[in-house]
């Protein structure tokens, strides 16, 4: 390869390197002058994290790849490139598994023999991460030099270089520890937030800007939206994220209980307490204590929590002795607990010191194409658990994802690939290198809006039922209510945004039509 394509390719991204640009931006844009350069099917930028390669940016990959977390340990082939400073060409016939198989865009491939290459970046002389290409067609690669690809990675170094110079001078020191801290995957996996929607965009900076204060914070949202991973998140963006984090589902336990739970006991304080206890405050003293389910408390907890937050004292059930604690509250609910308020279920002082700083999480039908990515890394989790070579989904499946209302949100969704897979997987009598799910496997029965139902209504003209015209609207307003009720999974709340009422006002209607 001459001098003179390869310098042509590389002075437009030398340029970005002194724009403001989004990274997302910047990193598609060095992907996309890498394929113009070295014609391939696919690329992709991955950042490696700890024992994880997490994709920022993908040309030619399936949407989901975004969201899968490649563990390095189970892919060979993005061992091999981490092991070498230089770039590395697979040959066609090699017989290690490629971690893309079954993933590039192209309909109705799915990748057994094709070409592979990649190179690690390097960052003040230590792995950053890899830039991988992918080519359907054996021995595309062969006549390609090795130093063009060397000489993106070292661009794409300093791009990811300057990207992040230029977010630590955005950012105070401690502002930046945060937001690290917010999109850290490290070893737990399982604390991810995942998407790349606006609205989830904006949860991401709520967080950030939240969690450094000791403010109480009231996460609310329907059943299945990841309540509690964004208060591990908040604790891990807050100071105390070296200190313990507590957690209590209210629901979980008996009225009897919850009072020993939360603020300990001693011996003797009631049948079975034959030793001093302590409870989930001290437990938590310096760092954060979660309360999930908090709308399920018994008023007379409420008022003793509403005490121990206001001063910062406990007392163990069955002592008089006065304990102080220093602890952050981050509490979540499905409820309505204004509405509870309202009708005497909650108590107003109570509520209004949990709610010192609301935070929705939106539900899984307003993120639009994060349920894709989300798709992405229980798929990976999957393929890992079930010892396949990839599993993906087909445009069919991809489609219906993306279609469907999603009434159990994000918990739905990984407990569909999770069983969808594995039905998939029992219908093969041999094991196969590439499951590809279709959406007759998803099974997902389409959800009607409500709005639809007025399709239901009788003909004008039709017998009405006896009581007249009240009475049939009566019945029509209890089959739309219902229907929405068994979408939301009899969350009230959420049925009341979709019907577009105020949440007493349903309530009130319900009540009326005999539903509550």
């Amino acid at each position: 390869m001459t001098a003179k394509p390869l310098l042509t390719a590389l002075l437009p991204l030398v340029s970005d390197l002194s724009r403001d640009l989004p990274d997302q931006e910047r990193y598609r844009r060095l992907l996309q002058a890498m394929r113009g350069l070295l014609p391939c099917d696919a690329a992709a930028l991955l950042r490696l994290d700890g024992e994880w390669l997490v994709p920022l940016a993908v040309d030619g990959l399936s949407a989901d790849t975004l969201g899968r977390r490649f563990r390095v340990s189970e892919h060979p082939r993005f061992q091999a490139l981490l092991s070498r400073p230089e770039p590395t060409r697979f040959p066609s016939d090699s017989p290690l598994p490629d971690p893309y198989d079954g993933l590039v865009d192209a309909a109705h491939v799915d990748l057994e023999v094709h070409d592979c290459m990649g190179c690690p970046l390097m960052v003040d002389e230590h792995p950053w991460g890899l830039l991988t290409l992918d080519a359907l067609t054996p021995g595309q690669f062969q006549s390609l030099e090795l130093d063009a690809l060397q000489a993106f990675a070292s661009l794409a170094a300093a791009t990811v270089t300057v990207a992040e110079r230029i977010e630590h001078l955005a950012l105070r020191a401690e502002d930046e520890h945060q937001r690290a801290e917010v999109y850290r995957q490290a070893s737990g996996q399982d604390k991810e937030l995942i998407g790349q929607s606006k609205t989830h965009k904006r949860l991401v900076e709520e967080i950030r800007l939240v969690g450094g204060s000791d403010l109480t914070v009231l996460i609310t949202g329907e059943t299945g939206v990841g309540k509690e991973l964004v208060a591990q998140a908040l604790h891990r963006a807050s100071n105390r994220a070296d200190k313990p984090l507590i957690s209590l589902n209210c629901a979980a336990l008996p009225d009897t209980l919850v009072e020993s739970e939360l603020f300990g006991h001693v011996r003797g304080a009631f049948t079975g307490a034959h030793g001093e206890r302590r409870g989930k405050f001290e437990l938590a003293n310096g760092g954060t204590l979660f309360l999930d389910e908090v709308g399920e408390l018994p008023l007379t907890v409420q008022a003793k929590l509403l005490r121990v937050l206001q001063s910062g004292q406990l007392q163990r059930l069955g002592s008089d002795r006065e304990h102080q604690v220093d602890v952050r509250l981050i509490a979540a609910t499905n409820r309505d607990l204004a509405e509870e308020v309202r009708n005497g279920n909650y108590r107003a002082d109570f509520y209004h010191r949990l709610s010192v700083y609301p935070l929705q999480v939106p539900p899984l039908r307003e993120r639009g194409r994060d349920v894709l990515l989300l798709a992405g890394y229980f798929l990976e989790q999957n393929r890992s658990r079930l010892g396949l070579g990839s599993l993906r989904l087909s445009a069919e499946a991809q489609a219906a994802l993306l279609a469907y209302d999603w009434p159990g949100n994000v918990r739905e969704l990984e407990h569909l690939i999770g069983r969808s897979a594995l039905k998939a997987l029992g219908q093969h009598g041999l094991r196969p290198k590439i499951l590809t799910l279709e959406a007759a496997d998803l099974d997902l029965r389409a959800v009607v809006p409500a709005v639809q139902l007025a399709t239901a209504l009788p003909p004008v003209g039709a017998a009405l039922p006896e009581g007249g015209l009240r009475e049939a609207v009566d019945d029509y307003q209890r089959q739309v209510i219902d229907e929405c009720l068994k979408r939301h999974q009899d969350n009230w709340a959420a049925a009341a945004r979709e019907l577009g009422l105020d949440r007493a006002n349903l309530s009130r209607l319900a009540k009326r039509l005999g539903l509550r």
